[in-house]
């Protein structure tokens, strides 16, 4: 079974090349579950209805966010109207479980492929250099006893690499990927955990990469040569997509090869 995990889109260069690329990624790997990182497609900050909609149509079967998941605040009634059991587009779009309670939305979707495999994704988020959430540790052990799928593919948005290598760790074995966001930056550490756990410290975003991590650089240098506030954009400049390819036996969930993409146009 081959799963697609496309990293954190970035504004509309990002769905752009998503857009370009997608659909013949998916046909060339016969690609059967598709997961899309989508907390910075409108405009580099948050994600609205109507883009989460645009995704799904591209074969986007779940959607996972991050500590961008409120800058929209239309998301919000979005994530509040599904109810658990649903499996209706708004309940596909995910964020991090680790946040504190009483907030809206769900942090783990579990679903079925069009061929019958069952599957569960689970958006976590770090604390080193973040705030906002609890333990992701003890979090996501909670999280999987009540999972029974065995094919389980685990977002960690989190800023250090030393967290992300840690939870790939701490879940070896019991998941099928853990998958690594937020930083932008394409790591080349793809690997098959000693359990079977296949792992990356960061997907990379799919989006401008002539920029500074999706913003335009001026102003970002701006900032850093002068010291004062400044409105940041989305960059456009030179796309690419960057995603992990994840082959899992479905039957066990193990996975036996992880390959990383960065396409551009």
């Amino acid at each position: 079974m081959n799963i697609l995990f496309v990293g954190d889109i970035f504004g509309s260069a990002g769905r752009r090349i998503v857009r370009e690329h997608i659909g013949h990624v998916r046909e060339a790997h016969h690609v059967e579950l598709v997961i899309i990182n989508a907390e910075n497609a409108a405009g580099g900050f948050g994600v609205t209805p109507q883009i989460a909609d645009e995704l799904f149509d591209l074969g986007a079967d779940v959607l996972t966010t991050g500590n961008h998941v409120w800058d929209k605040r239309e998301l919000i009634e979005y994530l509040s109207s599904v109810p658990a059991d649903s499996q209706d587009r708004p309940r596909r779009v995910i964020r991090p479980a680790n946040m504190l309670p009483g907030l809206p939305g769900y942090g783990v979707f579990e679903g079925v492929t069009d061929s019958g495999v069952a599957y569960a994704v689970v958006d976590l988020m770090g604390r080193v250099f973040m705030n906002g959430t609890n333990d992701p540790f003890h979090a996501v052990n909670d999280l999987l006893a009540g999972i029974k799928a065995k094919v389980i593919v685990v977002d960690f948005h989190a800023e250090a690499t030393s967290e992300k290598v840690a939870m790939g760790w701490h879940l070896d074995g019991r998941v099928t990927a853990v998958l690594g966001t937020h930083t932008h930056v394409p790591t080349a550490d793809q690997r098959i955990l000693p359990g079977g756990t296949a792992y990356q410290t960061d997907v990379g975003m799919s989006g401008p990469y002539d920029s500074v991590i999706g913003v335009e650089k001026e102003l970002v240098l701006h900032r850093f040569l002068t010291g004062m506030p400044g409105k940041f954009e989305a960059a456009k400049g030179n796309p690419k997509m960057c995603a992990a390819l994840v082959t899992c036996d479905r039957e066990t969930g193990r996975a036996s090869s992880i390959e990383r993409f960065m396409l551009g146009e």
